[in-house]
């Protein structure tokens, strides 16, 4: 994804030298983020032994990639909170209520890019903000652009893989439940994980 960054730059970043593919120059454009052929999920610590994962089915985003300066370039993500999924739904509805998300009070779940860097050969960082529940805190992301193609339908299309980890009580997400073996049912730590395929708009 070293294609994502702010739209104003710092000093900083203006003096730095660009890492940057000169093959990317041409993938410069306006992108929509494919959900059909995108996963944006999760993984939570569950009883201090276990993984549980989970997705967000529901959610629109763009790009507008810049291959040739990145620090042009920007993210936008929008994400239904009541598509979430760990497949079971008992548990869905736990996480829509307001012991957790309150969906019905903060339906959406939004990023939007602030910084990136490139770190050398296809591995960038993203940072932005991301609004859960109404508050709006910092992540940084770290990604890698899988390359670019032309499927079978004409659509051009890149390819982003990210990974993040978040503390879920930076976002007011506090409910927990004691553990008789000590510890507590659901970690504050959570991993995030991405696999993006975008089209070039016309």
């Amino acid at each position: 994804m070293g294609i994502f960054s702010s739209k104003n730059d710092t000093a900083e970043n203006a003096s730095a030298p660009a890492a940057v593919n000169p093959d990317l120059a041409a993938l410069t454009g306006d992108y929509t983020i494919d959900p059909a052929h995108s996963t944006l999920g999760f993984v939570a610590r569950h009883a201090m032994v276990t993984n549980v994962k989970g997705t967000f089915n529901d959610f629109t985003g763009t790009l507008r990639l810049d291959g040739s300066d990145p620090s042009a370039s920007t993210a936008s993500v929008d994400v239904r909170m009541d598509s979430i999924d760990t497949g079971s739904e008992d548990r869905d509805n736990h996480l829509r209520s307001a012991d957790f998300f309150a969906t019905e009070e903060f339906p959406e779940m939004t990023f939007r890019s602030t910084k990136a860097e490139a770190l050398g050969g296809n591995d960038y960082r993203i940072t932005g903000d991301l609004t859960i529940r109404g508050i709006t805190r910092p992540v940084t992301i770290d990604l890698e652009f899988n390359g670019a193609a032309k499927d079978p339908f004409g659509n051009e299309r890149v390819g982003f893989e990210g990974r993040a980890e978040i503390l879920r009580s930076d976002w007011g997400l506090t409910w927990n439940a004691a553990l008789e073996t000590g510890g507590v049912l659901v970690s504050d730590r959570i991993k995030l994980n991405f696999d993006i395929s975008a089209i070039r708009k016309a």
